[in-house]
């Protein structure tokens, strides 16, 4: 047997270990979810420096399978709960993390009093969310912002990449289930230019403000001063120079590296197979550091509102452009959400962190782009030849399907599904 031939008999034998054309799924209702960056990173402590607090978001998307299926929330509930993890408060760690710190001084830093293990919540300001939970409905989806999970499970075992499980309910009955996973890591290395006491030297270092040196204003907020639209500000602040100009700027010549800060050398939370190397590739989608800051500088962008397109690197393929909107915000096949089917930037799939990869495997047996058309449709050609024939059939088909991954065109003789279709040279 050459070796081409048994590459496609193995395909077939997993086809057929699937199930006909892919994971055949009876439920009524498939939920899709993830962490909308992808990477997240916390401070270690809060009584020095505070770049950012405990604060992760998952939206869950809900498919109601039929003819033809439907993006729902109503009469359903969506629930949420971090694996093996419960509380924060008082959870340290070897990287000198101690996760009490937030709680005691979030009114003096964040200017809001929180019950202990409860986060911020920059989009629902009276809600406070903690490690399980409700979650809200956000137009066509449920969402659930500023869990304030730390890399600390309930053993006491640092996990940077902890899980979220997603329960959707009817009437009180269980009816869909996922898991997404949820980054999180205080991995962040400001010793290679600050010292053993860093946020401390970040401080002692930095220019006076007001006349007064910050180290007799701790604990400070670097946002307080340096605008961060990921903390909610809308402009550079007061210092005229947002936070990521400020950071990438300053640090450009002095031999940091992004994953210092982005984290991590362990953690290294950029891990898409197909998106990231060894040094994470932040500087093929983001730029060199002193491009992000001049970038910001010159008005060209705003940090966390501009971001790198999916269309400047995939040229040339329907549907990847989505104009002024950001991947984690753009919707595609069906209004689903891209990020639903590719799963959370830095994490798009197949990613080598298992976790990212469980949804996929759930809906379709193989850690790729959701591509199974029974995930939402009541088989996995829609419902039934014609549906699928009308929009994907013939060698130039309306819509491209995830069938063209693999082949070059989808036969017109349905009765001839699927021996004969043309296969693409892989």
């Amino acid at each position: 047997m050459t070796r081409t031939n048994a590459k496609w008999l193995g395909l077939l034998l997993t086809v057929a270990a699937l199930g006909s054309w892919g994971c055949e799924n009876n439920a009524p209702y498939t939920v899709l979810a993830w962490n909308d960056l992808g990477m997240h990173c916390l401070n270690p402590t809060y009584d020095e420096g505070v770049l950012l607090p405990p604060y992760n978001t998952v939206w869950a998307q809900v498919v109601k399978r039929g003819n033809p299926p439907q993006v729902v929330t109503a009469g359903l509930t969506a629930e949420y709960r971090i694996l093996n993890n419960t509380f924060s408060y008082g959870k340290t760690d070897s990287y000198g993390g101690d996760f009490a710190q937030f709680w005691d001084t979030v009114l003096d830093v964040f200017g809001v009093s929180l019950p202990i293990d409860k986060g911020l919540n920059l989009a629902d300001p009276l809600i406070h969310n903690g490690l399980s939970g409700q979650m809200v409905v956000k137009g066509d989806h449920f969402q659930v912002d500023g869990i304030p999970v730390t890399p600390v499970n309930d053993a006491g075992a640092w996990s940077p990449y902890q899980v979220a499980e997603i329960t959707i309910k009817s009437a009180g009955a269980v009816v869909a289930q996922t898991r997404a996973t949820v980054p999180t890591s205080d991995e962040i290395n400001c010793a290679r230019c600050h010292g053993a006491n860093a946020l401390h030297d970040v401080l002692v270092q930095h220019p006076l403000v007001g006349g007064q040196s910050l180290v007799d204003l701790k604990p400070v907020l670097c946002a307080g001063c340096h605008g961060s639209p990921v903390l909610g500000g809308s402009g550079p602040g007061s210092s005229g120079k947002y936070l990521s100009q400020a950071i990438h700027g300053s640090h450009a010549a002095r031999g940091a590296a992004c994953l210092d800060c982005h984290p991590g050398e362990v953690t290294k939370c950029s891990r898409s197979l197909a998106h990231t190397s060894a040094d994470g590739n932040c500087v093929t989608c983001h730029g060199t550091m002193q491009q992000v800051a001049s970038s910001i500088a010159s008005g060209a962008r705003i940090p966390w509102v501009n971001e790198p397109a999916c269309a400047t690197c995939h040229t040339g393929v329907a549907g990847v452009g989505t104009g002024a909107t950001l991947y984690r915000n753009a919707k595609g096949h069906g209004d689903l959400y891209c990020a639903g089917c590719h799963q959370s930037p830095h994490a798009m799939i197949p990613s080598r962190q298992a976790s990212d990869n469980y949804q996929a495997l759930q809906l379709q047996g193989s850690n790729n782009t959701l591509g199974s058309c029974s995930a939402c449709h009541g088989n996995s050609h829609g419902e039934g030849f014609g549906e699928f024939w009308g929009k994907h059939g013939g060698s130039n088909p309306d819509e491209d399907s995830a069938c063209q991954v693999c082949h070059t065109g989808v036969p017109t003789n349905v009765a001839a599904a699927p021996h004969s279709f043309t296969w693409k040279s892989r």
